[in-house]
């Protein structure tokens, strides 16, 4: 069966425990959302239960359904890293060979001259860094001197925090488009990230005007496809920045995850045929990165109250997948995304789920649209689309 219309809706940091090479990468033990419903004394999450979560892992709070409303799985990430441009890359049947570069020391001083030049100004921090306490750290610095704030963390990323007021947010921006321009062949990090900021001493806040200037996928995607046979892309959340726009013919650039699902919606009835692709980047910005498993798991039980909204907003022949792009399990010490692999929910509004196993790459997903809207072979993956009840 053939589906005029997919969502693929990625909920950002949403890990089920620990890849197969988890230890490479430091991160035995991490299960996110396993280990978030032990933290809080089990989750409520019905209507993705009811999908078949429980199938998925042993969750505390999500008994195994019986006759789950989708089909369920895992998929591993076969890709060099656990950030996430390569997690939404594969999903979109690009596998990353080789891993972006990181810089847990910081960033070399040619770099960081070349920045300057940039900016009009030298940076203050160049460290690893989380980003909340950094701000907390230099803001009043900043705001005194006007040199902007540049951190990175332990995944593939050049942050650059602003106050609104000192740096306004299109003067930021264009400080990232120049440095993403700059980044290149060996320092070519997967995104740098416009981190715009406001209030006064003890209680700075990061925005909602957060920015993420990705590298252009070096191969074909799904978007790319979908968009060449004359169908819709829809971005929703950061995609398009992830992308780097390419292959995205509407944006709906809005990140809290109510606004992401109501924009979601709304795209699934607007459009006739093609894809709906979605970040949920709540739960890891605000809850994985700051090890707050009380708020992810809050978070969560707040999206599985909106999931009937959302199937139930979907027009005939709809196709919604529900699934991760890593991990970031917020109780363990690190701050950062763990190598976990992620969960696999198929909606297709007919019929009982069925098993789909556990998935050697993400790219199996984009393997499945791509033979749904018959537009070709993505680079990666092997498509599903037969196992799926109608």
């Amino acid at each position: 069966m053939r589906f005029p219309r997919v969502a693929i809706v990625v909920l950002d940091g949403v890990g089920v425990g620990g890849a197969p090479d988890a230890a490479a990468f430091g991160d035995e033990g991490s299960n996110t959302l396993g280990n978030v419903a032990l933290a809080v004394g089990g989750i409520a999450l019905p209507s993705l239960g009811a999908l078949g979560l429980g199938r998925v892992l042993d969750l505390e709070g999500v008994p195994e359904c019986a006759s789950p409303g989708a089909s369920w799985g895992r998929m591993t990430e076969a890709s060099a890293g656990k950030d996430t441009t390569s997690g939404h890359w594969e999903i979109a049947g690009l596998v990353v060979d080789r891993p972006m570069p990181t810089y847990p020391d910081g960033f070399p001083s040619d770099v960081m001259r070349r920045f300057a030049e940039i900016a009009g100004r030298p940076a203050l921090g160049n460290v690893a860094a989380s980003g909340t306490a950094i701000i907390q750290e230099l803001a009043e610095e900043h705001q005194r001197t006007g040199r902007p704030i540049v951190y990175t963390s332990a995944d593939s990323v050049f942050q650059i925090a602003a106050h609104e007021e000192t740096i306004p947010p299109p003067e930021l921006y264009c400080i990232c488009e120049e440095t993403r321009r700059m980044l290149k062949g060996e320092h070519a990090v997967g995104r740098v990230i416009a981190r715009p900021f406001t209030g006064g001493p003890e209680h700075y806040v990061r925005t909602n005007r957060r920015r993420d200037f990705s590298l252009e996928p070096f191969g074909t995607t799904i978007l790319d496809l979908v968009s060449a046979s004359g169908r819709d892309v829809v971005s929703v959340g950061k995609i398009d920045d992830i992308f780097a726009g390419r292959g995205v013919t509407r944006t709906e650039h809005v990140l809290p995850t109510d606004e992401c699902v109501d924009a979601t919606a709304r795209s699934l009835r607007e459009i006739d045929s093609g894809l709906v692709f979605v970040n949920l980047i709540e739960f890891d910005m605000r809850f994985g990165h700051r090890n707050d498993p009380e708020g992810m798991a809050r978070a969560l039980e707040a999206l599985d109250a909106r999931i009937p909204d959302l199937v139930g907003a979907a027009p005939d022949g709809t196709l919604i997948a529900f699934t991760a792009d890593h991990g970031n399990d917020p109780t363990t010490p690190s701050t950062d995304h763990s190598r976990e692999e992620v969960p696999l929910l198929v909606w297709t509004g007919g019929g009982e789920g069925v098993s789909l196993g556990t998935r050697s790459t993400f790219a199996d997903l984009g393997a499945t649209v791509a033979e749904n809207f018959e537009v070709g072979a993505v680079p990666a993956g092997t498509s599903f689309l037969a196992d799926l009840p109608g």
